[in-house]
C-alpha cells in the first residue's frame, strides 16, 4: 500500500466519488508556502471516522452511566469508558490550572471536543492505510480560524467594545505603534496552531509509513512509540493555547 492509499480505496464507488469531488477539494493557484495540494477524499473520509468514532464513544459513555449501578460501580476492566473518563478528568484539570476553575467549567465542552477530535485524529495516522485528518492544513487552519473567531467572541461577550481597547495598548500615544503590533499577533496566532500541528503529523507520518514499508517487522514500534507521544503533545499544545487565548480574551480588562 503506497503512502497515500487507504483502505477506503477498497469500498466500492470510492474513486468515482473522489474523481467527481476532486475540483471542489484542490486548489489551482500558487503562493508562496501554498504549493501543490495533497488534500483529498481519503481526509474528509478520516475526519467521518473520527468524528463517528468519538460520538460512538460519547454515546457508550452516556448509556453506561444510565443505570444506578454505572453511575456508582466502575467497569471491571479498562475498556472505552475508562479511557473517556482519564481523558477528560486530565483535560479538565489542567484547564483548571490553566484557566481557573469558572471558566474551565463553562468551556469544557468546546476544549474537550477539540482535544478529543485533534487526538484521535492524530492516532488515526499511525494506523497503516490510514491518513490523519490533521495532516493537511485545510483542516487545521479550518480549526485554529474557529478558535480565533470564538476567543474574539468570547472577548466581545464579556467587555463590550471595550474588548478592542487592547489593541491600542496602555497609553494612548503608543497606540499607532501597538496596533500594527498587536494586529500581527493575533493573525499569527491561528497560522502558528495550524501549520505547527500539520508540520509535526506530517512528519510523524512520514516516518512511521518508511519504517513500515522498510521493515515491517519489529522495526516500526519504536516509531510508533514516539508518533504516540507527538500525538499527545500536539493535542496538549493546540488546546492549551486554545485555554489561554481564552482566558486572555475573558479576563484582559481585569489587568
Amino acid at each position: 500500500m503506497g503512502e497515500h492509499e487507504t483502505w477506503f480505496d477498497l469500498i466500492p464507488g470510492y474513486h468515482a466519488l473522489e474523481q467527481l469531488l476532486a475540483p471542489h477539494l484542490s486548489r489551482s493557484w500558487r503562493w508562496q508556502v501554498f504549493q501543490d495540494t495533497h488534500f483529498s477524499l481519503a481526509h474528509v473520509a478520516g475526519t467521518v471516522v473520527v468524528m463517528g468514532f468519538v460520538l460512538w464513544g460519547g454515546l457508550r459513555f452516556r448509556a453506561a452511566l444510565a443505570t444506578p449501578e454505572g453511575r456508582v460501580l466502575p467497569p471491571a476492566g479498562f475498556g472505552l469508558r475508562n479511557f473517556f473518563e482519564v481523558f477528560v478528568e486530565s483535560f479538565y484539570g489542567l484547564m483548571q490550572q490553566v484557566m481557573g476553575p469558572e471558566l474551565a467549567r463553562k468551556y469544557l465542552p468546546l476544549i474537550g471536543s477539540l482535544a478529543f477530535f485533534i487526538f484521535f485524529s492524530n492516532a488515526l495516522g499511525l494506523i497503516p492505510g490510514f491518513l490523519p485528518p490533521t495532516s493537511t492544513l485545510k483542516t487545521n487552519l479550518a480549526i485554529a480560524l474557529f478558535v480565533f473567531v470564538f476567543y474574539h467572541a468570547v472577548g466581545i461577550r464579556e467587555h463590550g467594545l471595550a474588548y478592542f481597547k487592547h489593541f491600542l495598548g496602555p497609553i494612548w500615544w503608543l497606540a499607532p505603534l501597538m496596533l500594527p503590533i498587536e494586529l500581527i499577533s493575533h493573525v499569527a496566532r491561528p497560522v502558528s496552531l495550524s501549520f505547527r500541528l500539520m508540520g509535526n503529523i506530517v512528519a510523524d507520518h512520514k516516518v512511521v509509513f518508511l519504517f513500515f514499508t522498510l521493515v515491517p517487522i519489529l522495526v516500526p514500534v519504536p516509531f510508533l512509540l514516539l508518533g504516540v507521544l507527538v500525538t499527545v503533545i500536539q493535542t496538549l499544545i493546540f488546546c492549551i493555547l486554545t485555554m489561554v487565548y481564552i482566558s486572555m480574551a475573558a479576563a484582559h480588562e481585569e489587568h
